[in-house]
């Protein structure tokens, strides 16, 4: 049997429109795509930005044993917005819908599995006539992957669930937003505004009126000092703040100080099941993450699993199926916050799925932890992965622990995406220490 699988690692349903998206954004984002050889076996067939590169290629498949001979790769023309991302006009290409039904043939697909289920992906895969083998074809089919992206929409759906969100609103108007943001501070609060569709907290700012407060899960923080000042800020950043076309605007409280979590799971029709959790790791915005997370105790591990679960069921009800991602913060309070969801496999669903569930043996399961970061300046690939063997940091399947490179960033940025694995957080990082050693200069 063959998986069709879509690297779509970048969509509007996600992020809102493209066109003012810096380049080295989207080649990050290309590049990220190519995580999806993770989740290849054997016969698949895969659709990427770019043909893989061969380095690349074959350090994953001698990880997962994988054949990389039985693999298809096909790349639909560049579109609008060139050739570092996935996008709808690329899946709508004749000539590209023609040579990936020439590298179907004869194989037959039991799944369609595509970073976001959107309905690009739902309207190729009945073109394709395998609608059948998409999950939750029919909610992709109607917009359904904008919908469960929006994190306006999330406020909605977690508030009606009972799931507990940090204080504030959903606001559509110059006005309203204004109101949010003054009440929030008046009460002496510092807030969070976040654009309705980005990534990565990209689309978020941090509003503060006269305490220090450090930018966590936000590029800045703008002080604002009174009303005038805000109703100056919501005018200057109006565009901004709704994407450049009309969307809504989240306001609500910031909480210095907290850890970011999450916990992420896979939507089937009669359930969720958990895939695993973590703690993000943020400079300001996110770079990388730990999992198992290391702040909470397990009471507050619990109640992340527990709350995400309970999201999850509502986005399995109105017809999602996939990976989620819940996000929420723990305060040093102790209280759990959601913030949002995200509806696609993530930049932590291959450390779930291809880590921890090919990668380690089973007795090692549940006893290593990931430490993920991004930046690493090498070399190249190639002179990286031998590096690291001949320094004896090379993931170790025997031992369960060792160094993984999950992506290459390639020449525009010179750098990879580096997993530490071992047997605790300490050792995690004392690897990853050995690793920067490795390459400092």
């Amino acid at each position: 049997m063959t998986t069709l699988c879509i690297a779509n690692n970048r969509t509007e349903e996600m992020v809102g429109d493209l066109a003012g998206t810096p380049p080295a954004e989207l080649r990050f984002a290309g590049c990220g795509a190519q995580r999806m050889l993770w989740w290849a076996e054997d016969g698949d067939v895969l659709v990427l930005p770019w043909g893989p590169d061969p380095e690349y290629l074959a350090y994953v498949t001698g990880l997962t044993g994988v054949r990389a001979d039985s693999l298809a790769f096909v790349v639909p023309p560049p579109g609008a917005h060139g050739d570092q991302v996935l996008t709808a006009d690329r899946l709508a290409d004749p000539g590209f819908r023609a040579e990936l039904r020439r590298a179907l043939d004869g194989r037959a697909v039991d799944e369609v599995l595509a970073v976001s289920p959107n309905g690009a992906v739902a309207e190729l895969a009945d073109a394709l006539g395998i609608g059948h083998a998409m999950p939750g074809r029919p909610f992709a089919a109607q917009g359904g992957n904008a919908l469960v992206n929006s994190k306006a929409g999330f406020r909605a759906l977690a508030a009606g669930a009972g799931v507990p969100i940090p204080p504030g609103r959903v606001a559509g108007s110059p006005a309203e937003v204004e109101a949010a943001i003054e009440d929030l501070l008046a009460r002496g609060h510092s807030v969070m505004v976040k654009v309705e569709y980005q990534a990565g907290g990209l689309g978020n700012e941090i509003l503060a009126r006269d305490e220090k407060v450090e930018p966590v899960g936000a590029e800045r923080v703008v002080p604002l000092p009174d009303r005038a000042a805000v109703a100056a800020y919501v005018a200057e950043r109006w565009t901004w703040l709704t994407g450049g076309r009309g969307q809504r605007v989240v306001v609500e409280r910031y909480f210095a100080d907290s850890a970011p979590l999450y916990a992420e799971f896979v939507i089937g029709d009669t359930g969720a099941v958990l895939s695993g959790c973590g703690e993000m790791v943020m400079r300001p915005v996110v770079v990388g993450e730990i999992t198992p997370p290391v702040t909470p105790d397990a009471g507050a591990r619990d109640e992340l699993v527990r709350e995400a679960a309970r999201l999850c069921e509502a986005l399995r009800v109105i017809g999602y199926r996939g990976t989620v991602s819940a996000d929420a913060v723990l305060t040093p309070e102790g209280e759990i916050y959601f913030h949002e969801t995200n509806a696609r496999l993530t930049g932590s669903s291959h450390l779930h799925h291809a880590y921890a569930g090919r990668l380690l043996r089973p007795e090692h399961r549940g006893s290593r932890h990931l430490l993920e970061l991004a930046g690493l300046k090498v070399p190249s690939f190639a002179e990286a992965v031998a590096a690291i063997g001949a320094a004896g940091l090379a993931f170790d399947r025997e031992r369960g622990t060792g160094v993984l490179f999950s992506s290459d960033f390639g020449p525009a940025d010179g750098s990879v995406m580096y997993c530490a694995v071992a047997e605790g957080p300490e050792a995690a990082r004392a690897l990853e220490g050995a690793l920067l050693a490795l390459f400092a200069g």
